[in-house]
């Protein structure tokens, strides 16, 4: 993506995509699986979405063709996701949707022996052999390398609240950690990722990432890890705040919003709107908070220096982007999966709940396999 004059506004937001990784697990035991299989460079195309590995043995991931509708991507979520169960199953294993295993840990699994993962072991040692948890990252089309740094130094207040809406990873190596996205926190250990500060223009963030460059943290831009980022292989802006979404709905509702919020603060940076001032130290709080305790309790509102219900501060959110969701025809579907999410808790939530009734983590993965694939069958 090169630096030009930001497009029109009618240009940002058109496309969506999404990818998002997964935890291999037995199909018996339900423990997470670690298989050779997942370490030779696994790259399937099925359905029109492309299955591939990740970092380590225990994981897959899978990314959807480009769409513009928000039905196009639920289907294309769907059948990534049978697709990814599919190819699980020819090794006696499946999928499971969450951002971390409810008992299984990071000893459980190994580096997947690609040039690019052992670079990452070489630089960052233990981290990476620890990365046992998974994401979910949300394209947005944009015309071009300013706007996306626009976008990007104007969405940071709004991040948190997003990623209170998608907490799964309650659990960590067999234990409650109490947060609803310790996915979150143990990432937070890298120090490229997180919210950045405001960088102005696309060449200022061209200046930032050849200093990291020059630093050894990065070899190039696509080794940053932000909550969002300049895609360098596709005309994106790329979110990576939030957990993996259990459930379809989740998954479409969080990437409904952030591609709402990418048209709306675009426009605003067309009329010529600056950023918002926040201080770095407030961010990390707000973002802290979302964490902690997701849409159960009060989060931090950057704007007013209070905590506020998180159902409130949700709602508020919702407020600001009501007209473009109008305009876009998505208001109706994405006000309707809010509601959901608000009224039956995170799945994070959920898991804690199945655990204090049952004692069972085994339960609890069933029902992240279970909530993960519904729906998709048809698609497989």
């Amino acid at each position: 993506m090169t630096a030009s004059v930001p497009g029109p506004p009618a240009a940002v937001g058109v496309t969506v995509g999404v990818e998002e990784e997964f935890h291999v697990v037995d199909a018996e035991t339900l423990a997470m699986r670690d298989d050779p299989a997942l370490g030779r460079s696994l790259t399937v195309d099925r359905d029109g979405v492309r299955v591939g590995d990740e970092i380590s043995t225990t994981q897959v991931e899978t990314a959807t063709a480009v769409c513009e509708t928000l039905g196009e991507l639920r289907q294309q979520l769907a059948a990534g996701r049978a697709a990814a169960a599919a190819v699980t199953a020819e090794l006696g294993a499946t999928v499971l949707a969450a951002s971390t295993h409810p008992f299984s840990s990071w000893q459980d699994q190994r580096l997947v022996p690609s040039p690019r993962y052992l670079e990452l072991l070489e630089r960052w040692g233990l981290l990476a052999l620890q990365q046992d948890i998974c994401g979910c990252h949300v394209h947005v089309g944009v015309p071009d390398l300013d706007t996306a740094v626009a976008v990007m130094d104007r969405v940071r207040p709004y991040l948190p609240v997003i990623a209170a809406l998608t907490g799964s990873s309650p659990f960590h190596a067999g234990s409650d950690t109490g947060y609803e996205s310790f996915r979150t926190q143990w990432f937070a250990r890298w120090p490229i990722t997180g919210a950045t500060e405001p960088f102005g223009d696309a060449a200022s963030y061209l200046a930032v990432v050849e200093s990291l460059r020059v630093a050894g943290v990065i070899d190039d831009a696509s080794h940053l890890y932000w909550d969002v980022r300049p895609s360098t292989r596709y005309p994106t802006v790329e979110y990576r705040v939030g957990d993996v979404c259990t459930t379809l709905d989740d998954a479409v509702l969080h990437a409904a919003l952030l591609r709402s919020l990418t048209r709306v603060v675009a426009a605003r940076a067309g009329a010529g709107q600056p950023p918002a001032t926040v201080r770095p130290e407030l961010l990390r709080a707000a973002r802290w908070r979302a964490a902690r305790f997701g849409v159960t309790g009060e989060l931090f509102d950057v704007a007013t220096g209070r905590l506020a219900p998180a159902p409130d501060m949700v709602r508020g959110l919702l407020a600001e982007l009501r007209d473009d969701l109008e305009a876009c025809g998505e208001w109706d579907e994405v006000r309707a999966l809010t509601d959901a999410v608000l009224g039956r808790g995170t799945s994070a939530t959920r898991q804690r709940a199945l655990l204090h009734r049952t004692s069972d983590a085994t339960q609890v993965a069933a029902m992240l396999v279970a909530e993960g694939l519904a729906g998709c069958s048809e698609h497989g």
